[in-house]
């Protein structure tokens, strides 16, 4: 693997750790302060703990692989927060390593509920989590620009009152919505956000390094998340680095590898062709080997 961890400018996130901090909150914030690295997304138990052995330093979830585990469409009413919640209380038992949590709007109608279910997200075992500016009505549109903040600082409020300071990662939507000026709103909301109390910034779906540099810039020395969900030009991670990109995230990318071989080995067999089951023949022992090296802790309750 690439090294995920490189030095770069220096900045952001404030150290508001205490000795009671979850050691996995303290790492996550630690890497948030240089440098930049990888941040796979695994979906279930097993992908996390596979992640963790091969030596990332952290992990995300994405909601797009947890809806496909579920037999449900990417779609944003697809997961509901406790299947969500559940899902970080899981992922985080299985792994020692800082989990970030896809959070999609917050899964609140209003500030107040997203404030209640941060609460949630936050005390299931995140180590982070990220709220974007989509309405998740199937319309493709933003939540208007002063509801959007307010939702931000309104999850900033409610990590803050866990006691846990787990990172803020504030998202613009405005790339994968189709907005009319995407790279001026993003701009425009990310500055917003950080001055809200986010302490990550991301507006996914840019896959241009001028692009990304100007948003780093726009936000320095707030830190950045890009994602890369398919090779692109440019778009390597030695030249993100460069660019002052903090972390790089794939999304639902790894999930859609793995269900692209599983359908592409079931297409065949449904015509009893059975030469899609060929695999790596040293997998199951591999796996074994990996996954009973140690048993996965209790997930956290809920208070």
């Amino acid at each position: 693997m690439t090294d995920s961890q490189t030095d770069s400018t220096t900045d952001s996130t404030t150290d508001s750790t205490t000795d009671s901090t979850p050691a996995a909150v303290t790492e996550f914030r630690r890497l948030h302060e240089s440098g930049c690295f990888i941040l796979p997304n695994p979906w279930d138990a097993g992908s996390a703990r596979f992640l963790e052995h091969l030596g990332f330093k952290a992990l995300a979830t994405t909601s797009a692989g947890l809806a496909f585990s579920q037999g449900l469409a990417d779609s944003p009413d697809a997961l509901s927060a406790d299947l969500v919640v559940e899902h970080v209380r899981t992922l985080a038992a299985a792994t020692c390593l800082p989990l970030n949590v896809d959070f999609q709007n917050g899964y609140g109608t209003d500030a107040s509920a997203v404030h209640g279910q941060v609460a949630r997200c936050v005390r299931a075992g995140a180590a982070g989590l990220s709220i974007e500016d989509a309405t998740g009505d199937g319309a493709g549109l933003l939540f208007e620009r002063a509801a959007a903040i307010d939702r931000v600082r309104a999850a900033r409020a409610a990590i803050d009152a866990t006691g846990i300071p787990a990172v803020l990662t504030a998202r613009c939507e405005a790339f994968l919505v189709g907005s009319d000026e995407p790279e001026a709103t993003a701009i425009d909301r990310l500055v917003a956000f950080a001055e809200a109390g986010a302490d990550c910034l991301y507006a996914p779906g840019i896959d241009d390094p001028a692009t990304v540099e100007r948003v780093v810039r726009a936000v320095a020395p707030k830190p950045v998340n890009a994602l890369v969900y398919r090779p692109l030009p440019g778009m390597t991670f030695e030249r993100l680095a460069e660019l002052g990109v903090r972390r790089i995230s794939v999304g639902s990318a790894l999930a859609r590898v793995a269900w692209g071989a599983f359908i592409e080995a079931s297409n065949a067999l449904v015509a009893g062709d059975f030469t899609g089951l060929t695999g790596n023949p040293e997998s199951r022992t591999d796996l074994d080997r990996i996954f009973g090296a140690r048993p996965p802790a209790a997930p956290a309750s809920e208070e």
